[in-house]
């Protein structure tokens, strides 16, 4: 599909209001996208399992009005909030192309995450993508029939235009983002992994520790932008196409010792390219590393298939088999909450995707 597959072009204008409600999962890259062209398309593919327990729920209540300019309150947690306003106006200028109603109505957006706000867990994956879902609601409420493969396309297509990682989280549990040779996959919006997945990985668990709950002193957009020019660039980019490439084979085989390498080779190469950039940064705190460390030493003692992956902050996800549930999170009550802040985490495992709530 191209962008202009997404365009709505008839809708019922009749229609005076409504409401639905949609509740999207957070996401944690395997193969780490890092870097970007115009208009949120990746400079290399990814490829992320859909978390459960961390998410979104978003309500959305539009009522028709006579102005043509964009219209919206924001609501988080029962309360009005103007600070996520200029995001959301970005997005919806983004979007105005593709969903050709958003200046008729007036948007009352109430949204909530399960995890605490100021957890350190990135919410714009899960808040984008379930904004973008009750948007394609509101579609279906003005007259669209689409089928489930398109609204789900045109979905995660519409929520890439939010947060780029947005778009790998509408479906579930394996979801691949960004044109490669190894699975039929698209620039423009996330798909699900096509390919076999091995009993070791079905119900794989994600312990993610909060090491640092502040706000990252570089965010995302800008670490991305800082690819441009970054003298590995080039070979940061081939070397996510091999290592999704010989994911695809390690999850058909059920091979954990080596998808333990390349998950925390590639969570190890994001930060190295953090460090690597101009100017250069470093968002992980030293408690990251006495985890990092710890794990290594417990898998080496204990024989065990525990590894760990970051996204862009200090915060370690501990990805490990649902075999070694019992034995992992003794291990990580034991030896590594003590390096969160707080002595806080939070137990997931991987799901399906987005639910409809409520419409």
């Amino acid at each position: 599909m191209i962008a202009e597959d997404f365009i709505l072009k008839n809708y019922n204008s009749n229609v005076e209001s409504g409401s639905v409600k949609w509740e999207s999962p957070s996401n944690i890259a395997l193969v780490k996208y890092w870097g970007k062209k115009e208009n949120q398309i990746p400079e290399n593919p990814s490829i992320s399992f859909t978390l459960s327990n961390c998410k979104t729920i978003t309500k959305l209540t539009y009522t028709k009005k006579e102005s043509k300019g964009f219209s919206f309150d924001v609501y988080f947690e029962g309360e009005q909030n103007e600070a996520f306003k200029p995001k959301i106006l970005t997005f919806f200028e983004r979007i105005e192309e593709y969903v050709t109603f958003l200046r008729d109505y007036h948007f009352k957006i109430e949204t909530s995450n399960t995890f605490p706000h100021s957890s350190g867990i990135a919410s714009s994956a899960s808040g984008m993508s379930a904004l973008a879902l009750c948007l394609m609601s509101v579609e279906i409420d003005l007259g669209a029939d689409y089928t489930s493969e398109y609204f789900n396309k045109k979905a995660s297509f519409l929520a890439r235009l939010g947060s780029g990682s947005a778009c790998r989280s509408i479906e579930g549990e394996l979801v691949v983002w960004g044109q490669n040779e190894s699975t039929e996959s698209s620039d423009l919006y996330g798909i699900k992994f096509d390919g076999e997945v091995h009993s070791n990985f079905k119900n794989y668990q994600d312990a993610i520790l909060l090491v640092d709950k502040g706000e990252k002193q570089v965010s995302s957009t800008v670490g991305h932008k800082l690819m441009f020019g970054h003298p590995f660039a080039e070979q940061r980019f081939a070397q996510a196409h091999d290592n999704l490439a010989k994911l695809k084979t390690i999850l058909a085989t059920g091979d954990l010792q080596n998808f333990v390498k390349i998950v925390e080779s590639e969570a190890l190469t994001l930060h190295a390219m953090m460090m690597t950039s101009m100017p250069y940064f470093i968002l992980m705190k030293p408690n990251t590393l006495e985890i990092i460390n710890k794990i290594w030493k417990y898998r080496a003692e204990n024989n065990s298939n525990v590894c760990f992956t970051l996204d862009a902050g200090a915060n370690v996800h501990v990805l490990y088999p649902e075999n070694e549930k019992e034995s992992v999170l003794k291990f990580i009550n034991d030896e590594l909450a003590e390096h969160c802040q707080n002595g806080h985490f939070i137990t997931d495992f991987i799901g399906k995707g987005a639910k409809l709530i409520e419409k």
